[in-house]
């Protein structure tokens, strides 16, 4: 198979190189040998190789500067992201090319990320950074986790993590989706509709759900007012799920104790926006699920896992839902 890896111009921490596809390649033998493989980060390196492709593994950005195009070879159509709500609509697909993120990659980084910023919300912590900057004095105590609720949004690679680490520091976890099937490290969980059930006794809310039509602006302003006054707030799925300003004015009068953020409404954040003043909010620029030492490798490996179920004929684990938008 012809294998192209396009690297965007921009981002070269995330640089693919043939020494990773060469590594990937000797971790799954069965699959990775045989192919012609091309590595590219220029325009004139897309276009070259996009004419003869039958794969390609790139991100978001580049399918964005460059698709719609010519493609007659493609069949699969790899993006190393695993939110592609910035991809929608999806017209620019080529007819009969398999769509596939890399869901899985961001699974322990992330959930370390949540089960941090839990602890840090549990013990003050965005509260002393904000004395801090006050040059404030100001004696605040924490609480250990254990036994306290924990509702999270969203129970896939994020979300999943994130329950199975909160379940070890002994927390009480309730899991949010679509459809309420059990999960293993959840005490229960429930369908959307039943979430404003369950946030007047959530100490610590998690949203870690991808980005739809069902999930934008999830939590509203009459949603975060459901918080008890001492809750705490992270998001590690996208700025769109909840309600920016009504989360900025609720710390602001100090309903929730606290917030840690990782990714908003617009990116990057501009000067001088309310989100720099927020009291007791800790802000990440969207780095909470990317390790630079693993990613791409983790990428590789679950690109040709995926490689492996297409030639034998199985469904792709990776295989994205343009309807459902995950």
């Amino acid at each position: 198979m012809r294998i192209h890896l396009q690297n965007p111009h921009d981002d070269p921490l995330f640089d693919f190189s043939r020494a990773m596809w060469d590594a990937a390649a000797a971790r799954a033998p069965d699959i990775g040998g045989g192919h012609t493989v091309s590595v590219g980060a220029t325009p004139a390196d897309f276009a070259a190789a996009i004419r003869e492709a039958e794969a390609l593994v790139t991100d978001v950005s580049v399918v964005r500067a460059f698709f719609p195009c010519e493609a007659p070879h493609l069949k699969l159509l790899f993006i190393t992201n695993a939110g592609l709500d910035r991809l929608a609509p999806f017209t620019w697909l080529p007819p009969g090319v398999a769509l596939m993120n890399n869901r899985g990659t961001h699974a322990a980084k992330s959930g370390e990320f949540a089960i941090m910023s839990i602890l840090m919300l549990a013990n003050r912590v965005p509260a002393m950074v904000t004395h801090q900057r006050q040059g404030k004095w100001h004696k605040l105590w924490g609480a250990v986790v254990g036994g306290r609720n924990v509702t999270v949004v969203g129970l896939g690679t994020l979300g999943g993590a994130t329950a199975e680490h909160a379940a070890r520091f002994g927390m009480r976890v309730t899991g949010v989706r679509a459809h309420p099937a059990p999960h293993p490290s959840c005490e229960q969980v429930i369908g959307t509709e039943a979430l404003d059930d369950v946030l007047p006794e959530t100490d610590f809310l998690v949203l870690a759900c991808p980005l739809t039509d069902a999930t934008r602006g999830l939590m509203d302003r009459r949603r975060l007012s459901l918080l008890p006054s001492d809750a705490g707030v992270v998001n590690i799925g996208r700025g769109e799920l909840l309600d920016q300003d009504a989360l900025c004015d609720l710390l602001d009068q100090e309903h929730l104790s606290g917030a840690v953020l990782d990714v908003f409404t617009p990116e990057p954040i501009p000067p001088g926006h309310r989100l720099w003043s927020t009291p007791n909010l800790i802000i990440s620029p969207h780095t909470a699920a990317d390790d630079p030492a693993t990613y791409n490798p983790h990428s590789l490996d679950i690109f040709l896992d995926n490689l492996r179920a297409w030639r034998d004929g199985r469904s792709l684990p990776n295989r994205f839902d343009t309807v459902r938008g995950y």
